[in-house]
């Protein structure tokens, strides 16, 4: 029986170091094929990546469940540089920004490291623009640092717990860590790979996804080890924090804008939209009739205006008198 054991052993630990050489490769050619390009800044110890597009009052921008700015950047950074500065991010762990062990992934911890990014850019109190999980970001950053933000824009936002993943998200439902670690090195992007037609098909549904989002639009970014890790330990700990941000929602005074579609697959726009409007006095939820999940790509034009209409009711003493004071960039 020990013997058994010893060999089972060998077995387990040679196919990880195969899988986790796969990954390694991979890797190197997701990043060879979508290399950084943008800027980056250090906030509390971690690199963010960063899209600076534009002049005008400051726009910031968040993606959702394993994207990237490039999710923002695709389409609906055009339709808004004209009129705005929009700085589009990567979230802490997702993209080319950094996530170190020991910091924390939780919805708080989002929001005050998002806080510190904005006055680290000096921005004053921008306009900020959160889709999908990125929109429960942008929640708890009005909700725990309203002196950061002068109105929040949510595309198809995460607003609610909810007791199941999504079906295109149900990998990512790793625990504990350890596991959720050996999985991330390497199981993770080989089969990302193999399944990310129907998991792009999903995230899509009923539209259909670009041919070059893979590239373009960074989905391949999403596949690395670290940005699995990432999503995983972010969906773990979403609704811990949910329940009780909910509770605060009718204390939300800042001009919002709500839209979604109202065949999303992801994200019920009745779960998430409309129960979050019927919380805060006074919001409206624009539903986009026929419109999945990825408005970002789908509807830009849409958004613009919705970025618009809530640019009008933001305080006039948010971006355009924004601060700029030195802070540290690099290009790479």
């Amino acid at each position: 029986m020990a013997v058994e054991w010893v060999i089972a052993a060998g077995v387990f630990v040679g196919v990880s170091a195969v899988l986790w050489g796969i990954s390694a490769l991979m890797t190197r050619r997701i990043e060879a094929a979508i290399p950084i390009n943008g800027r980056c800044v250090e906030v509390d110890g971690e690199r963010f990546h960063y899209f600076d597009e534009g002049k005008g009052p400051p726009l910031v921008m968040i993606h959702g469940l394993m994207g990237s700015s490039r999710n923002l950047t695709y389409a609906l950074s055009a339709r808004l540089r004209e009129d705005f500065r929009v700085i589009t991010l990567d979230r802490p762990g997702s993209g080319y920004s950094t996530r170190h062990k020991g910091t924390a992934a939780d919805l708080p911890a989002q929001a005050r490291q998002v806080a510190t990014f904005i006055k680290a850019l000096g921005l004053g109190q921008p306009l900020v623009l959160g889709h999908s999980f990125g929109g429960a970001v942008s929640l708890a950053l009005a909700l725990d640092h309203p002196h950061a933000v002068s109105g929040v824009v949510l595309v198809a936002p995460l607003t609610h717990p909810q007791p199941m993943l999504p079906l295109v998200f149900w990998s990512l439902a790793v625990r504990p860590a350890w596991l959720r670690r050996w999985v991330s090195k390497t199981l993770a992007a080989p089969l990302g790979m193999l399944t990310k037609g129907s998991v792009v098909k999903g995230v899509f549904a009923p539209e259909v996804a670009p041919d070059d989002f893979a590239t373009r639009g960074g989905g391949l970014l999403g596949m690395r080890p670290d940005n699995f890790y990432a999503a995983s330990s972010e969906i773990v700990l979403v609704n811990d924090h949910l329940p009780q941000m909910v509770k605060r929602y009718p204390q939300l005074s800042l001009p919002i804008g709500l839209i979604y579609g109202s065949r999303d697959k992801v994200l019920d726009f009745r779960k998430h939209g409309q129960a979050l409007a019927d919380k805060v006095p006074g919001l409206k939820l624009q539903l986009l009739e026929g419109k999945g999940h990825m408005l970002p790509i789908t509807a830009p034009e849409r958004i613009a205006a919705l970025v618009e209409q809530v640019a009008k009711r933001a305080s006039p003493a948010q971006s355009a008198t924004a601060l700029h004071r030195p802070f540290a960039v690099t290009s790479k």
